[in-house]
């Protein structure tokens, strides 16, 4: 399969490295000159569980694309704020029957996407997976896990399932739900606690879990975001969805990761995807008169954060 992986960051950089050992033909597509450059020159690295390996994979900057060859598959990876750019930047490699698969971290992005593709092309999932970046052209991978997706456009489930088994077959453990969006949601707890949490204090997940206080924050963070979704005819069980935040705590499996926001702000002081994450609780909230205040604060923190380093 034609895979475009739309975003090679730490993530976009897993999934191209596994889907271009599994057989597939992957192209990166990213922003950060220094990573084109690095992955041309020297392939992209990664310390893949222990292992140090290095995998020859074309990549492109988003204004050297062409519509050549069109894509069978385009998973987004990109940041929030950046993907309707990418999504016009790779309009040329879009066929018309190119699926688009968006793994961002956030809510409500298929929003934009359905503004550039029909909808029965959109496909839209969350992951487990984590990964790091290192360093232009460097990447660590380590730990196990999952990939949740399923089809925007009616009929479009045996698509879905395909995608699934697409990702499967590469050691992704891809799998179709029928109810996405909760999964989503259940995803965003994660981020609105772990990524902003670690990026303020400067601390791993286990490091923050370990604090008196982290138990009632994520409570009370992941009580906003069940408000919210729950106007959106999603019903989280927060008991549940508060033990899988707090299982990222566990030294001994990923409590010791630093989370995507801390690696961009506080490793390579770029700016975060606050706004589509606490952000959007915030402003669904409003929208909806539900008072969240621990997300209004978390979101306004970062962003305090990001103009005092400076982030860009």
């Amino acid at each position: 399969m034609k895979i475009i992986i739309a975003g090679a960051g730490a993530m976009g950089s897993r999934f191209g490295i596994m889907l271009h050992r599994g057989g597939n033909d992957v192209t990166l597509v990213d922003g950060w000159p220094a990573h084109v450059d690095a992955i041309r020159q020297n392939g992209l690295k990664a310390n893949f569980n222990g292992e140090d390996i290095t995998e020859h994979i074309p990549v492109m900057l988003p204004s050297e694309v062409k519509g050549d060859t069109k894509a069978d598959l385009i998973i987004l990876f990109t940041k929030s704020m950046q993907l309707a750019k990418m999504l016009q930047d790779v309009k040329p490699l879009i066929a018309e029957n190119t699926k688009i698969l968006c793994l961002l971290n956030g809510i409500g992005h298929e929003d934009t996407i359905e503004k550039y593709i029909p909808m029965e092309n959109i496909f839209i999932g969350n992951t487990m997976w984590t990964a790091g970046l290192v360093g232009p052209g460097e990447v660590k991978l380590f730990g196990n896990g999952s990939v949740e997706l399923q089809n925007l456009g009616q009929n479009q489930e045996d698509a879905a399932k395909n995608l699934a088994k697409v990702l499967s077959e590469s050691g992704l453990n891809a799998k179709y739900s029928d109810n996405i969006h909760y999964s989503i949601y259940r995803k965003a707890c994660v981020n609105g606690t772990m990524n902003c949490l670690c990026s303020i204090l400067d601390v791993n997940m286990a490091e923050f879990g370990a604090t008196k206080p982290a138990h009632d924050i994520v409570v009370t963070v992941v009580n906003e975001f069940a408000a919210v979704a729950k106007h959106e005819g999603v019903d989280l069980d927060i008991d549940e969805v508060v033990a899988h935040v707090e299982s990222c705590f566990d030294p001994e499996t990923i409590g010791k990761h630093y989370p995507s926001m801390y690696q961009d702000l506080i490793k390579n002081n770029r700016l975060t995807e606050i706004d589509y994450i606490n952000g959007a609780v915030s402003r669904k909230g409003k929208k909806y008169q539900i008072p969240t205040p621990y997300c209004d604060l978390l979101t306004q923190l970062i962003h305090c954060k990001e103009d005092i380093l400076g982030a860009k």
